[in-house]
């Protein structure tokens, strides 16, 4: 069993605008972040058919890596993912739910390969880099607030 924690919380109002940090978030079923680009229908793959687009996550273990391994020095921020998680296990959500905090719950849609969007607004390399470790499309189960600090759990 594991147990991790959200580190850093993030949103973007339009495609392409630089992601902004939050302390807290409310979720909402079967919308996404308030406020973030694709609650808001501006993100850049909006109009695309499918889930898992409400909520996207990234261990910051992959971010770290990216340093440590390849020297690719990328803030968090930069991943264009809503939410950094530390101590879980991403890859392995697809198709299962889990909590963060005490009220939301996500299904884990899809991985979160990186694309050529992804780079052309960050850094050389890093598609190749963040390929398998990308991180996790999710859609909102159940709603309520989140926050820095607040557990993430399996259902």
């Amino acid at each position: 069993m594991w147990a991790g924690e959200i580190v850093f919380i993030q949103i973007a109002g339009m495609a392409s605008e630089r992601l902004v940090p939050v302390r807290e978030i409310r979720a909402v079923a079967g919308e996404g972040l308030e406020g973030d680009r694709y609650f808001k229908k501006t993100g850049t793959y909006s109009n695309k058919p499918g889930g898992g687009r409400q909520v996207t996550l990234i261990e910051l273990e992959s971010v770290e890596a990216l340093k440590r391994d390849l020297d690719i020095d990328l803030n968090p921020a930069e991943t264009r993912r809503n939410i950094v998680t530390r101590g879980v296990p991403l890859n392995h959500m697809v198709g299962q739910q889990f909590r963060l905090g005490r009220e939301v719950v996500l299904q884990g849609i899809r991985l979160c390969e990186p694309c050529d969007y992804l780079e052309s607004l960050t850094l050389r390399g890093v598609n190749k880099a963040l390929l398998h470790r990308g991180g996790l499309r999710a859609d909102i189960v159940s709603g309520g607030t989140i926050r820095i600090g607040d557990s993430v759990t399996p259902v």
